[in-house]
């Protein structure tokens, strides 16, 4: 059996982004109080390209300053989440590249981490979208994005399958995402459902609970990654790591 993490790699974009705190609780919970958690994520973060939302540029996970530090840390039993990757997708990515960009995440996670887990693809939610419902989704969050859906399904089932393959080769955790995590947003975990996603996808007990406080929630929903771009200006962000009251600290890139 291997021994609860001290840290956790966390890989990702939108839902890590919105589920972080939960998170965090999760890995205090199964863990220690002190845990250690360096997450690369963000709205619409792609594994392998810069990626824009808004007036925000964020570089691609490969490309981040997480190696980096990870490299500079000292040995601590580590839990990798590798999850969130079917943006690129919509960015115009074949599924071969976005296989090799996870690829390439593996095998610089593996010095540090014999505790992978890869989360699949929400199939499920997307096969059951509506051409109006797919019009507006990728209109409102891939506006850029001009692939029809069809192909966008066999995309997302092509990468499920290479991510399903990747995870067996590396000795990873494979967890598929359950439909009811998911609502009118195909893509996105409903916000009920944080908790027992997040506590799955680590692998926590799934009877932890949920708590939380609103001011850790803001502070982490708040805390600047280590790079990025606003308006087109470059922002270097130096990580100290953020020590939570409740335990904890938290690095972002």
């Amino acid at each position: 059996m291997r021994p609860a993490p001290a840290r956790v790699v966390a890989l990702g974009a939108s839902n890590l982004t919105r589920g972080l705190p939960i998170l965090v609780t999760a890995a205090r919970s199964c863990s220690r109080p002190d845990v250690e958690i360096l997450a690369a994520l963000g709205l619409g973060r792609s594994y392998g390209m810069e990626s824009r939302v808004l007036a925000r540029t964020l570089p691609g996970i490969l490309d981040s300053g997480l190696w980096r530090a990870l490299a500079q840390r000292p040995p601590l039993p580590t839990r990798a989440l590798i999850t969130d990757v079917g943006n690129d997708i919509l960015y115009g990515a074949s599924p071969t590249q976005i296989l090799a960009w996870v690829q390439a995440a593996m095998e610089r996670l593996a010095p540090y981490s014999d505790d992978m887990v890869v989360t699949g693809l929400p199939l499920d939610s997307i096969r059951r979208l509506s051409p109006a419902k797919f019009l507006a989704f990728r209109t409102i969050l891939f506006h850029r994005c001009r692939l029809p859906f069809k192909c966008i399904v066999d995309a997302a089932e092509q990468i499920e399958e290479g991510l399903a393959g990747l995870a067996a080769s590396h000795g990873a955790r494979f967890v598929s995402l359950r439909p009811d995590w998911y609502g009118f947003d195909p893509v996105h975990i409903r916000p009920g459902r944080w908790g027992a996603a997040w506590r799955e996808i680590l692998g926590e007990d799934a009877s932890g609970g949920n708590s939380h406080s609103i001011a850790e929630s803001l502070r982490l929903h708040t805390l600047s990654p280590e790079r990025q771009r606003l308006f087109g200006v470059e922002r270097v962000n130096v990580q100290q790591g953020l020590r939570l009251t409740n335990g904890g600290q938290v690095w972002l890139y």
